[in-house]
């Protein structure tokens, strides 16, 4: 493959017609007749439906329909499960799993508060809102559960009367004997970790639009549905972010498109924030009880984790959670001995399911923390013990005695971690920090600098698709079904194909999210795109530009082998003046009047790359920070990445993922939680309450590039859309407790907002005090 574009920071080619406003996202779509649909929402976390009234409702002016479950009765389907335990993971892992498909709209029972009891269809978002107040809902409240280690007690309120508790997965896996090992470690140390509760937030809500064609029974829905496949068109149009939030089955995918068969009316719904904060998926939650024993040089010699997981009142996303945490614990050490038993359960809250991420935050923020807490016990430079343990480009490929979540056999593939640790450390000035931060101690100035590091699997199979065409002008069009959600899929793709097919970068046009252009995809999520639809392009381009090559070579009377295809143009190799323009290519392969095409004229090639398993990126985050010991504010002072996500295909686009995903980690280490009262209410449901970064919260993101191609694939990409939220916590929270450890605290959770701080130091203080100390 060349590489012109391949490698280039070429400008995002989305980016003048959203800075002009020009963007169409699902709210933008306005079609004829078209109806809007608004929601009632149980305000119970947990209730049993006694009675449903809507003849008031019904009865204003501008309602067309108001819809409960029996209306909707043939539709109410069970929603799309996810994350089966693949055959290679359940020969190794025995794992206890319980699933129920969440129904659309409450049959009997509220299970969350903001489930939907029904829907009301208006002539406008405002009367379908106000006729959705008159609809009278009786419940009868049921005992609530929100603590995920009591919701596995067999005492616990149970959620899923058919199940017989709330535990939806148990599972149990390591290598070594973790028993031997801590008993014999010449250092051990144990904490429990708290990871909170917190959201994707992308500035776009959800939102669905659909149309029901009643001449031919088909569907187009801006959403997905459950009609057999060759009577629907899914179109998914500008997305404003997912981070994972949009990746799930909501049930508003299947009410608006039944209800649009309904009324045999176009019918719109857009989500609003307040909606959003409680329906839409939440992520993150979970305890970790971790143990680390090391020897008295800092060798790593076992870890045992015992984690609880918090589902949410569904299992909908089965191990993918759970099993993403356990397989990414170690990350970049080095550590013979692994002993893991981890449990989901639900609770009487919205359901969970992967953010930016995806378990990864989680695991890391549990292992950074612990290696942390080993260094001080050691009294060791905490990157010194990083320095001793991480792996690196000599170990690689490396086994851990585990399977992926995949099935297959976890081995990372390339990179260098310790390469990366030491290019973070160089690019920070580590040692300077140091230097500062003892002096300005001397003067009440609390400093602290935070490492974390992981390895992520990323680009998840089995398989993505890609269609390349050329039409009659040597113009390319290439379609796939990884959407983008803001990545600059228009951009890195069409770089992918213009090198592949010998053409300038603006004769590319890409097509994501369109049924009717490629109708098998997998889609956006889990850093999968460059990879997976990446090498799809590729290898599609690359069969595109052979069939040219074949029919130049015949206008040109040479051997296909000896035609390359510079700029548009395809020539013999040597004899530059032989040129033809791709369009007169293209031209003389159509039959004439007079003769048939120089051969046939199929310019088109579709690939569906296959991913048996993840490639694996890895990076080290820096965070430098400044604590206000008498209002317990934490400045971000300086924060830097040293990352290897294989061949960069445009280092700006992969700048901006990481910039993005470290704003998003920053968020939940110092602002971000979703907080539940005991009966199941939602404490933090607007902005006023959930704070989310702004710019004025954010350093600049320094970031350091290390490429390791991988052998996974033919581009030797990884992926990248996640990493950036993965270290952010636990770097902050490293940071937090290194600044303030002359006071002796020790961080167990995040968010650090001020109050949390302040109570830190004071229990501290306090401790310190009892013990006859002065911190």
């Amino acid at each position: 493959m060349g590489a012109k574009y391949f490698g280039a920071s070429v400008p995002r080619r989305e980016d003048p017609r959203l800075l002009r406003g020009e963007g169409r996202f699902v709210d933008d779509l306005k079609l004829p007749g078209l109806l809007h649909a608004a929601f009632v929402r149980s305000p119970h976390a947990h209730a049993r439906i006694t009675g449903l009234r809507t003849a008031a409702a019904a009865g204003r002016p501008g309602v067309v329909r108001v819809l409960t479950f029996t209306d909707l009765e043939r539709w109410m389907k069970p929603l799309p499960l996810f994350g089966a335990i693949p055959a290679g993971l359940a020969a190794r892992v025995q794992v206890s799993m319980k699933q129920v498909g969440q129904l659309a709209m409450c049959r009997d029972t509220a299970r969350y508060v903001g489930e939907i009891v029904a829907m009301v269809v208006a002539g406008s978002r405002a009367l379908a809102e106000d006729a959705a107040e008159l609809v009278e809902v009786d419940y009868e409240p049921l005992p609530v559960v929100t603590d995920m280690v009591a919701a596995g007690e067999a005492a616990s309120p149970v959620i899923h009367a058919e199940w017989g508790s709330n535990v939806a997965l148990e599972f149990k896996t390591g290598f070594g004997d973790a028993e031997t090992a801590l008993r014999d470690a010449d250092v051990r140390v144990r904490e429990r970790f708290y990871v909170h509760r917190y959201v994707g937030m992308p500035l776009e809500t959800r939102g669905v639009v659909a149309q029901w064609d009643a001449r031919d029974g088909s569907l187009t829905t801006w959403n997905g549905t459950g009609l057999p496949a060759h009577k629907i068109r899914v179109i998914a149009p500008d997305v404003g972010g997912g981070f994972g939030t949009k990746a799930t089955g909501y049930p508003e995918d299947l009410l608006i498109p039944a209800a649009a068969i309904a009324c045999r009316r176009p019918v719109k719904w857009t989500e609003d924030r307040r909606e959003h904060m409680m329906a839409a998926a939440h992520a993150r939650h979970q305890i970790h009880d971790i143990e680390i024993g090391a020897r008295r040089d800092g060798t790593m010699v076992a870890v045992r984790d015992r984690i609880w997981v918090d589902l949410g009142a569904y299992n909908s996303w089965g191990i993918v959670l759970p099993y993403n945490t356990v397989a990414h614990l170690l990350g970049p050490h080095r550590v013979p001995v692994l002993d893991v038993e981890c449990r989901g359960v639900v609770t009487n809250k919205t359901p969970n399911a992967p953010y930016r991420g995806a378990g990864r935050p989680e695991t890391v923020f549990a292992m950074d923390r612990i290696v942390d807490c080993l260094a001080t016990a050691l009294r060791m430079d905490p990157a010194d013990l990083r320095r001793k343990n991480y792996l690196s480009a000599a170990d690689l490929p490396y086994e851990l005695d585990i399977p992926y979540r995949d099935g297959n056999r976890l081995i990372y593939d390339s990179g260098d971690f310790r390469a990366n640790l030491e290019s973070a450390l160089e690019a920070i000035d580590y040692p300077a920090l140091r230097r500062e931060q003892a002096a300005l101690r001397k003067k009440a100035v609390y400093r602290g600098i935070g490492i974390s590091g992981y390895v992520e699997g990323t680009a998840i199979g089995p398989y993505e698709g890609a269609t390349v065409r050329m039409d009659a002008s040597g113009r390319a069009v290439v379609a796939t079904g990884a959407c983008s959600q803001g990545q600059g899929h228009e951009t890195s793709f069409a770089q992918v194909a213009a090198d592949a097919l010998g053409v300038p970068l603006d004769w590319v046009t890409v097509v994501g999210g369109d049924t009717a252009a490629i109708p098998f995809g997998i889609g956006t999520f889990a850093s999968r795109s460059a990879v997976n639809a990446g090498s799809s392009i590729h290898v599609a381009a690359g069969k595109v530009r052979d069939k040219l090559a074949e029919a130049a070579a015949a206008l040109l009377e040479a051997a296909p082998a000896d035609v390359e295809i510079v700029d548009g143009v395809a020539s013999v190799r040597g004899a530059p003046g032989s040129g033809l323009p791709l369009a007169r290519v293209i031209q003389g392969s159509l039959p004439t009047f007079a003769k048939p095409g120089a051969v046939s004229p199929d310019f088109e090639a579709t690939v569906y790359h296959h991913q048996p398993t993840v490639t694996y990126t890895s990076a080290v985050h820096v965070a430098h920070v400044e604590v206000d010991t008498g209002t317990g504010a934490v400045k971000l002072l300086r924060y830097l990445v040293a990352h290897d996500c294989g061949k960069l295909i445009n280092p700006t686009i992969v700048e901006g993922q990481i910039h993005g995903g470290v704003a998003q980690g920053i968020g939940g280490g110092l602002l971000e939680e979703m907080v539940y009262d005991e009966q199941g209410q939602l404490l933090t449901g607007t902005f006023m309450d959930y704070l989310v970064p702004t710019a004025m919260e954010l350093p600049p993101i320094e970031t350091v590039h290390l490429e390791y191609p991988s052998p996974r694939n033919p581009l030797g990409v990884k992926g990248i859309g996640e990493g950036g939220a993965i270290s952010p916590p636990a770097a902050l929270a490293n940071a937090v407790e290194d600044a303030l450890s002359p006071f002796g605290v020790r961080v167990t959770r995040a968010p650090l907002g001020p109050s949390t701080v302040l109570d830190l130091i004071n229990a501290a203080r306090a401790k310190g005090e009892r013990a006859g100390g002065r911190p």
